[in-house]
């Protein structure tokens, strides 16, 4: 997947909360402790949660994946920590007057697919559609698929080398805007050359038509 860098860290880590009607929940904080001075006893300053966290869905069953924590971004933890085109996302991201972003990156139980949403506050949706134009222009894909019930979502899925010896790749990817908000949703599996790895677009419509249903119910 194309914004994908393990280990990495983020300002926030987050937790998987358990939401009625829907498939999972994401919430994080931030919290920056400054050391007290000497003439001062105000408490140290934090950073509020971000208002993305409770707007997240995630597959059911699926936890946390360590590789790749979870939480609110900002233009700067994005391109520094997530980006693999840093110059080119900076000039989308400034276009679409992005303010805020959340990730959340989940593992199924067996610990063979991995499970990314982003969500991406934006100026209009206009700028939202713009942005989600920019981005998926990166992206390479052989097919598309359907997902019913989501206006002008982009779909694509692929099956690739991942550049590590004797390793491919399987990727499903919807992309679709609800109000000021991008929200892009990835499933990758990884697994031996010829191991008939087949993308989870399945997966990923379920959770798209799931995803839009929360962001137009609390619009963005």
């Amino acid at each position: 997947m194309r914004r994908t860098a393990p280990g990495v860290t983020v300002l926030v880590a987050c937790a998987l909360l358990a939401l009625p009607g829907c498939a999972g929940g994401d919430a994080g904080a931030a919290t920056s402790s400054t050391p007290k001075s000497a003439v001062s006893s105000a408490p140290a300053p934090t950073t509020p949660k971000s208002a993305l966290a409770g707007l997240i869905v995630v597959p059911d069953g699926y936890g946390p994946d360590a590789r790749e924590l979870s939480g609110a971004f900002t233009l700067q933890s994005f391109l520094g920590t997530i980006s693999s085109v840093p110059a080119e996302d900076r000039a989308l991201l400034l276009n679409a007057d992005f303010s805020e972003g959340y990730q959340a990156v989940r593992i199924s139980p067996d610990r063979k697919k991995q499970y990314t949403v982003r969500l991406f506050r934006t100026g209009s949706k206009r700028k939202a559609q713009d942005l989600r134009a920019g981005f998926w222009r990166q992206e390479t894909f052989t097919t598309k698929y359907a997902v019913p019930g989501v206006p002008g979502v982009l779909t694509g899925r692929r099956v690739g080398p991942t550049g590590v010896p004797d390793e491919s790749e399987a990727v499903a990817q919807a992309s679709f805007v609800a109000g000021t908000l991008l929200a892009q949703i990835t499933v990758r599996q990884t697994g031996p050359i010829g191991s008939n790895l087949q993308p989870d677009s399945k997966l990923v419509t379920t959770l798209a038509q799931q995803q839009y249903k929360r962001l137009t119910a609390k619009a963005g």
